[in-house]
């Protein structure tokens, strides 16, 4: 058997109850992109009842509203956690669920604490840094750019999410050179429990910068085993496309893609999809565009044809599959780009659960009710490979598994 878990990065739809602690009441990811774009036009997920997780949350996305009969289980998920960044997300879908938030470093100049700059400068000898506060990546670059090619000076920034990041330019700092720093970076942040160290590499000349693909992630070490972990302990073979490894520090994986963007993750999904395994086999897929690209940029109509493009590579996809095998598509937070600000908003997340050969059939008997954690995913995938669940969360019921 094979399970596609798909992350719709960002895609979220609708902002929790304790979203005033973090600002974002009011944010809805897919019903402020419904209503930018006067209607979606995702037929493939309004079919598997996106519309209908929608509406548990009694509001209604533009152009997606909900369907009598539906082709997937559907239900939203609350994030436990406390936080709304990439790792908390992806963590807790895969079971583990965080006690405390990553600390986030403060928005002004000093962003970051003199001795942690100290000593990253000491240990990398580079000349200094420029930046050292909450940032947008683009703006940033655009704005350092030029004096960093002037300095050799690394551009470190922050944002909403437990990070630190590096821009470098590739004809000052090689690709390599800025990974070497971001790993430095990386040990010198252990104590500090940041999230995330992120590479992001940029070229091009004043006025006309634009960032690479060869951006790299290193998290913190996982505070224990994931959904990962279990499955490839038990003889399911694990892989992981897009940044998944780097969120999981390769901790669980078999085989793992590191392609960059949406169109190649999308083209690497479908590739293993008709590749043939006598084993089980897990394919963990983050699609990272929609938060990247178009929700921090606050770009609603790019966000919707991002997704758009998902929507409609669903049908390619379970054409590959075989009967009994599943696809699971859920997101990790929310970044409503017609919400105020450029960060993540603390949403809850849609959960569609498709096993190839099922029919459509009443949405009465396909919605769940909201759930109380991501970590539900992770107990329900295992339990769709026949195995106990291990770690956090509760499975979707049996009756709603094997229809």
């Amino acid at each position: 058997m094979r399970g596609f878990l798909i992350v719709i990065d960002s895609f979220g739809i609708g902002s929790l109850p304790d979203a005033d602690l973090y600002g974002d009441v009011g944010a809805n990811t897919a019903v402020g992109i419904g209503r930018a774009v006067g209607g979606v036009q995702w037929p493939n997920l309004q079919a598997m009842g996106l519309g209908n997780i929608a509406s548990l949350t009694e509001t209604d996305i533009p152009g997606c509203l909900p369907e009598s009969e539906t082709t997937a289980v559907f239900t939203s998920l609350r994030e436990k956690s406390p936080g709304k960044d990439t790792t908390t997300g992806h963590w807790e879908i895969a079971g583990m669920v965080l006690e405390k938030a990553f600390p986030v470093f403060p928005a002004d100049y000093p962003s970051f604490p003199d001795e942690l700059i100290d000593a990253f400068i000491a240990e990398t000898e580079v000349a200094g840094i420029l930046g050292n506060i909450a940032a947008s990546g683009t703006e940033i670059i655009n704005k350092l750019g030029g004096r960093h090619i002037e300095t050799r000076k690394p551009i470190c920034y922050t944002s909403a999410d437990s990070v630190f990041q590096i821009a470098t330019h590739v004809d000052v700092f090689s690709v390599k050179e800025l990974y070497v720093l971001c790993e430095c970076a990386r040990k010198l942040c252990d104590s500090y429990n940041v999230g995330r160290v992120i590479a992001r590499p940029f070229e091009g000349s004043v006025g006309n910068f634009r960032r690479t693909s060869d951006r790299h992630d290193w998290s913190i070490d996982l505070p224990g085993k994931s959904l990962l972990d279990y499955l490839r302990d038990r003889g399911v073979q694990t892989v992981a496309i897009g940044k998944i490894d780097s969120i999981f520090n390769g901790q669980g994986i078999d085989v793992s893609y590191h392609d960059k963007g949406n169109d190649a993750c999308i083209a690497r999904m479908l590739e293993v999809a008709t590749s043939s395994s006598e084993q089980d086999m897990f394919v963990f897929v983050n699609l990272v565009d929609t938060d990247m690209i178009y929700g921090h940029r606050r770009d609603p109509q790019g966000y919707h044809d991002a997704v758009a493009r998902i929507d409609s590579v669903i049908p390619e996809l379970e054409a590959h599959l075989e009967k009994g095998d599943f696809l699971l598509v859920t997101a990790d937070h929310g970044c409503d780009p017609t919400f105020k600000g450029t960060d993540h908003t603390r949403e809850y997340v849609p959960a569609l659960l498709r096993r190839v050969g099922w029919e459509s059939r009443m949405a009465t008997l396909n919605g769940l009710s909201v759930r109380d954690s991501f970590a539900d995913l992770s107990a329900t995938t295992q339990t769709l490979f026949g195995l106990n669940p291990l770690g956090n969360g509760v499975s979707f019921p049996q009756n709603f598994l094997n229809q």
